[in-house]
């Protein structure tokens, strides 16, 4: 069994949060009103503070793509991250994730995104595997239904399945991320790593002992 980096995507592996980037992008499309954007920020707050209901949140995202094609999609959303997103990848990111390759150590994007964001990302950084939430597809058009949601302690259970068919062990592995939300996975892991962190999750790598990474 060997060790294995994992990490968060929003505010860890980038300096920002994609979904607040994605609004920008959808209210200059026309795909969404000035009170969207207002509204994704409140979201936000509350996801800082551990208090947002991630679950209703992302079946409400998902039902919203009804119909769409998954190509059209993945190839819109491709193009954002190029030209958008992968500008925000942290050097320190960049440095950790090339530090862990160079040591044999698999990595990992888990992240509560979909693969959509998140495979272009993993690209970039030469990172091999993603975990992320699954929405169904069905003859090539996304039904609205959501599959399973990446967050919290459900991190636990896919980082763990993950594990199994890579031969990982967690206990010897590495997470790193920003959010309170992740402080189960945090816990599962033998090294964990707090980098930008929301204030909840700073006074906890405080009390503990946990290294804090600004990049």
């Amino acid at each position: 069994m060997q060790p294995a980096d994992l990490f968060d995507m929003d505010r860890t592996l980038l300096r920002v949060n994609s979904a607040q980037k994605w609004a920008q992008f959808q209210r200059r499309r026309g795909k969404a009103r000035r009170g969207d954007l207002a509204r994704t920020s409140w979201l936000l707050l509350q996801y800082t503070f551990g208090v947002l209901d991630m679950e209703s949140l992302a079946r409400r995202a998902a039902a919203t793509q009804v119909g769409i094609s998954e190509q059209e999609f993945r190839d819109l959303v491709q193009g954002w991250v190029r030209d958008e997103v992968l500008q925000h990848v942290s050097d320190g990111a960049r440095r950790v994730v090339a530090e862990a390759k160079s040591r044999g150590r698999p990595c990992a994007i888990l992240t509560t995104s979909t693969k959509y964001v998140a495979e272009p990302v993993a690209a970039e950084l030469g990172i091999e595997h993603v975990l992320a939430s699954r929405v169904e597809v069905v003859e090539g058009r996304f039904t609205g239904r959501l599959l399973s949601l990446c967050y919290g302690a459900h991190k636990i259970g896919v980082a763990e399945q993950w594990a199994r068919a890579q031969g990982v062990d967690l206990a010897r592995s590495s997470f790193y991320s920003d959010s309170i939300s992740d402080l189960p996975m945090l816990e599962r892991v033998g090294q964990p790593y707090v980098v930008n962190p929301d204030p909840r999750l700073r006074w906890v790598a405080r009390r503990r002992g946990w290294p804090v990474l600004e990049w």
